[in-house]
C-alpha cells in the first residue's frame, strides 16, 4: 500500500503537544480561497520549473510535488524522532490536504503507530464520509480541527463544499470523547466579524467538551505558490488583520470559557 505525501517536518511544535513529526499528505477535497498549500489540492504527483537568481544568473531547474511512501518507509521515517517523542510528550501529526483522503494508507500508519505507542494527531477538514471518521478516531488521540464558518453558503462559496458534514463530524467526535483542538482560520470579510464569530461560539458552547481553540489569523505567506503553480488567487487586495482584532476575537472566546491561543 502506498501514500502520496508532499512534505515532512521534523521538530514540528505547532500541531500538538510537545515536539512532534508532520506529516503532509496530498489531496484535499476543499479549495479553500486562502489555502497556503495549493499544492496538496491534488492528489497527483506533479513537477514544474523552479527559477532561481544566484549572482545575478538565472538558474532553472524541475522539482517534484509529492512523493510515494509504503507504510514500511513513513513508519522508518517516524522512527527517526522517536526519542524527541518520548522526550517532550510529542508524537506523530499528519495534515495535508485532508489525510483522511488517503484514507487505507493512513488507517494503516495509525495501526502501526497504535502498536509502537507513539500518540497520534490528525489535522482534518472534518468533510469526510462519517464512518470514516469514526474509524480513524478508534486509532486517534487527538485531533485538530478546522472550523472555518458556520453560514453553509458562505462555506460554499469560500471552500466549494458545505458545512454540514463537517458539523457532524465533529459532533461525532464530541460524542465519542475525543481530544479535539479546533482551529479557526481567522479570514477577513469571511468569518472575522462579531456575528459570525458569535455563531461560531454558540456551536462550540453546544459540544459536551468545551475545545481549545486555535486562532489562525490569515496570512500572505502562501502567495507566491499560486503564481508558481498557475493557480488563481482569489485573496488579492486582502490584507491581514491587525493585532488589535486579533486579541478583539481572542477575548469573545476567552470571556465564553474557551481556552485560546494565536497560532498553531
Amino acid at each position: 500500500m502506498k501514500g502520496i505525501i508532499f512534505d515532512i517536518k521534523h521538530y514540528a511544535i505547532h500541531d500538538g503537544p510537545g515536539i512532534r513529526q508532520t506529516v503532509f499528505l496530498k489531496g484535499c477535497p476543499l479549495s479553500c480561497w486562502w489555502c497556503h498549500n495549493p499544492e496538496s489540492r491534488s492528489r497527483e504527483i506533479f513537477s514544474y520549473e523552479k527559477e532561481e537568481s544566484i549572482d545575478g544568473r538565472k538558474i532553472c531547474q524541475t522539482e517534484t510535488v509529492g512523493q510515494s511512501y509504503s507504510v514500511s518507509a513513513l513508519m522508518a521515517e517516524i522512527g527517526k524522532d522517536r526519542i524527541f517523542f518520548e522526550e517532550s510528550g510529542g508524537g506523530i501529526t499528519f495534515s495535508g490536504g485532508e489525510p483522511l483522503l488517503q484514507f487505507d494508507f493512513l488507517m494503516e500508519v495509525l495501526k502501526k503507530c497504535r502498536q509502537q505507542e507513539i500518540h497520534t494527531c490528525v489535522d482534518t477538514t472534518g468533510f469526510v464520509a462519517k464512518e470514516k471518521m469514526k474509524a480513524t478516531a478508534e486509532l486517534t488521540d487527538l485531533f485538530l480541527f478546522d472550523l472555518k464558518q458556520m453560514d453553509d453558503e458562505l462555506h460554499r462559496q469560500y471552500t466549494g463544499v458545505s458545512n454540514r458534514l463537517i458539523l457532524e463530524n465533529l459532533k461525532i467526535l464530541d460524542a465519542m470523547g475525543k481530544e479535539i483542538w479546533v482551529r479557526y482560520p481567522l479570514i477577513p470579510g469571511f468569518n472575522d466579524d462579531e456575528s459570525q464569530v458569535f455563531r461560531m461560539l454558540d456551536f462550540l458552547s453546544r459540544l459536551q467538551k468545551k475545545p481549545p481553540v486555535q486562532l489562525l489569523p490569515y496570512h500572505k505567506i502562501g502567495k507566491h505558490k499560486y503564481t508558481r503553480f498557475g493557480i488563481d488567487y482569489k485573496m488579492k487586495g486582502v490584507e491581514e488583520p491587525s493585532q488589535k482584532h486579533i486579541e478583539k476575537t481572542k477575548k469573545y472566546f476567552e470571556d465564553a470559557g474557551f481556552a485560546v491561543r494565536v497560532g498553531g
